[in-house]
């Protein structure tokens, strides 16, 4: 040691050079147990907050920690706690998700492993689609229901724009499959719509233009969504809507979800197992189908084949469900 140095430290002053020792206060495995946290439902997400409905109160939250990377989206059931006054400026921390009854899922391509919940706890996806104006595009109708029927909601086609061109045609792709459907139209009677979602947690699911943010506006007229136009060039609309947002329906009658259009729905989530328990009188058609059949129609010994040939399936019935079917392998959109 140098006689500088020496001249600073004495061989009995060794906490001026120790380092710092580490907090030595017992770790506990105990955890908070909440026992003063209330119910919430969320019903949107911005960035990183979360809008609550808590016993009739607007709600601001954050996540709490000990959630880590658990994932809460709009519909989630949750347990809040802190200041849940609604009040400018409180800010409530979400410190449990309960389980959850369905999960609305997409991935961005059919190549994403990464799966993303769209709305939890709902019962119904509406597939809301314009009969012109953009045109129809069945092919996002049919990875919509194909969504639909793998979270286990009842699927319903809304065609809107009815005063533009004939339901009939589009109405009929969809028979065989026995998903209902509603016609409607601007300013026109939404009767057979309200009543479809009377009851239900319904999710309104569309690429832009088909007139969603309309509907909602007359479902929920306090709503105030925007409402878009489309381009003549392109045909297709705008975005209006840039995050899901739930909404009650007047007079407690039910919840419906508004989300943002789409221009594709990745279903790289989507099992042929789980989408054939959909329809169940087919699905007892494929109980002999040999080990890892899709029941896709170059499957050989596929069950529903052996079922057309004897009469015992509706051909169109089963050419609808492998139209679904093969909706999963083609380009998202």
């Amino acid at each position: 040691m140098s006689p500088k140095a020496r001249g600073r430290y004495s061989d009995h002053d060794v906490e001026h050079y120790d380092r710092p020792r580490r907090s030595t206060r017992p770790r506990t495995k105990e955890r908070p147990t909440y026992a003063d946290a209330v119910d919430g439902v969320v019903v949107t997400v911005d960035r990183g907050r979360f809008t609550l409905l808590v016993e009739g109160q607007t709600v601001l939250a954050v996540k709490a920690r000990p959630l880590g990377r658990k994932g809460v989206v709009v519909g989630d059931r949750v347990r809040v706690v802190g200041d849940t006054s609604g009040d400018e400026g409180a800010l409530a921390r979400i410190v449990e998700v309960q389980e959850r009854s369905t999960t609305l899922r997409r991935t961005a391509d059919d190549d994403d492993p990464v799966e993303r919940v769209i709305v939890a706890n709902a019962d119904q996806l509406v597939v809301v689609t314009a009969l012109a104006d953009p045109e129809p595009q069945p092919r996002l109708i049919d990875r919509a229901l194909v969504a639909a029927y793998d979270a286990g909601m009842q699927p319903l086609i809304c065609m809107t724009k009815s005063d533009l061109a004939d339901p009939d045609a589009l109405s009929a792709t969809y028979r065989s499959l026995g998903v209902p459907w509603v016609v409607t139209h601007r300013g026109g009677d939404i009767t057979a719509l309200r009543e479809r979602l009377s009851g239900r947690t319904s999710v309104l699911l569309g690429s832009s233009g088909v007139g969603k943010s309309t509907l909602v506006n007359a479902l929920v007229p306090h709503a105030r969504r925007e409402v878009g136009i489309v381009n003549a060039v392109t045909g297709r609309g705008r975005h209006t809507s840039t995050s899901a947002y739930m909404l009650a329906l007047p007079a407690g009658d039910g919840w419906i979800v508004d989300t943002p259009g789409i221009r594709s729905f990745g279903l790289a989530h989507v099992e042929p197992e789980r989408l054939i328990e959909a329809f169940p009188d087919l699905d007892e058609m494929t109980e002999d189908c040999p080990r890892g059949c899709t029941h896709g129609a170059d499957e050989p010994e596929c069950g529903l084949d052996e079922a057309l040939r004897s009469g015992d399936a509706d051909p169109e019935r089963v050419a609808s469900f492998r139209r679904l079917l093969a909706a999963r392998s083609e380009p998202a959109y």
